[in-house]
């Protein structure tokens, strides 16, 4: 987790916002999965100064119904923890769930810093539209890409069909860790 905790201390001091720590019961650096979200949400910030505090990671544990559907999709499309690492293309949460190009052009610039400190991933799951984004990138990595909808509340309300979709594309990208 070393490197990884570092990688969150530089951007934290870029000031753009709080930024998650990964979550120590995931991968970490051994991670053979990463698991691409948009951007961190209220829940991963502990330190809000109005409302719930977070609890400072990105985390399928954390008390909000995002991490609630992640954590039961990992479940059902077999995804062990220790093979995965969840992150975002966007990686500052600044009180809004808006991303502007600006910010999502920022997060994709430090993303390659990430993707070297991963020696052991096999696939990126994109997890979302504005994830996708991350495809250029991945590629030039020679690292497979699979897109999957975004297990937000709101997505699974407008989007029901393909939100029940998820775990299937989740299991798909297990594939490309089949020892």
């Amino acid at each position: 987790m070393r490197p990884l905790n570092a990688l969150v201390a530089a951007l934290r001091n870029e000031g753009r916002g709080t930024v998650p720590d990964f979550d120590p019961l995931d991968g970490g650096s051994r991670a053979r999965m990463l698991f691409l979200m948009e951007k961190p949400g209220p829940m991963t910030d502990d330190a809000r100064q109005n409302g719930r505090i977070g609890s400072g990671f990105i985390s399928r544990d954390n008390d909000d119904p995002t991490a609630e559907a992640i954590f039961r999709f990992m479940a059902q499309a077999g995804v062990v923890r220790q093979d995965s690492a969840l992150w975002n293309a966007v990686p500052w949460w600044n009180g809004t769930r808006k991303i502007t190009g600006a910010e999502l052009s920022a997060g994709l610039e430090r993303l390659g810093r990430l993707l070297d400190m991963l020696p052991e991933l096999r696939v990126v799951v994109a997890v979302g539209g504005k994830a996708a984004k991350v495809a250029p990138l991945v590629a030039q990595r020679g690292l497979p890409l699979v897109r999957s909808a975004h297990p937000s509340p709101i997505n699974r309300a407008a989007r029901r069909k393909v939100w029940d979709k998820i775990p299937e594309q989740w299991s798909e990208a297990r594939r490309f860790i089949a020892d």
